[in-house]
């Protein structure tokens, strides 16, 4: 942990507790920042599938309402929606920074990291998913129909939009990860895992593979989780 993070940290007195889901893109976006920031946490998991889904017992709904993961909990703040953690993570504990230092490179960022966790994410997560196939009955193949007409219209743009900007480097914005790149690692490990086709995403492939060197997003990666399965 930085010396700035420990200050804050220490500022902040309680330790911080994520609740979570291995293979939960949205977890895997908090577990790469924290990481990145070198920060200690305790990761307490919540099986989306086992027991009829334990995001919906009693006890995790009066900590979510909405009942979904991630939660982070620190002391007495508890907090839930991914985007809205990720912005309190920078906040409180800002180096390493996950935000460029300017106004037009963070909105850069936040528009990038919208287009996966408020336009792709949102109609492509387990629960509707599980709606589709129980409740409106759709078979398997409408099922990966579905999710692989969203990913790829989301991805198209995200591509454009490296494509079309010289600020990309390495990473989305440069050559430091931030916070669009925590969400697009995990939406490029959900859309392999249902087959999306990935030959038109030339940047999205390379700056993946390149985060995917970084030991504090490898650590994030859902098969390294303790309860991964």
């Amino acid at each position: 942990m930085t010396t700035e993070n420990r200050i804050a940290a220490e500022s902040n007195e309680a330790p911080l507790v994520l609740y979570g889901y291995w293979r939960s893109s949205a977890s895997y976006r908090l577990r790469m920042a924290l990481n990145f920031k070198g920060l200690d946490y305790e990761q307490r998991f919540v099986h989306l599938v086992r027991d009829g889904g334990q995001q919906h017992t009693e006890d995790y709904r009066q900590l979510n309402p909405q009942g979904q993961v991630p939660t982070l909990v620190q002391g007495e703040r508890v907090l839930t929606q991914s985007p809205a953690i990720l912005e309190y993570i920078e906040e409180a504990f800002p180096d390493p920074p996950l935000l460029p230092g300017d106004a037009g490179g963070r909105a850069r960022v936040r528009a990038l990291a919208a287009v996966i966790a408020c336009d792709i994410h949102p109609v492509n997560n387990l629960r509707v998913l599980k709606y589709l196939t129980g409740t409106l009955g759709i078979d398997e193949t409408a099922k990966l129909e579905w999710y692989r007409h969203w990913v790829g219209v989301g991805l198209d743009a995200f591509e454009a939009m490296l494509a079309e900007s010289d600020e990309t480097g390495d990473c989305c914005h440069g050559d430091s990860p931030s916070l669009a790149d925590c969400c697009l690692l995990p939406q490029v490990y959900n859309a392999r895992r249902f087959g999306c086709d990935e030959s038109g995403w030339p940047n999205i492939c390379r700056i993946s593979a390149h985060l995917e060197t970084i030991a504090a997003f490898d650590r994030a990666a859902p098969e390294k989780q303790p309860d991964a399965e």
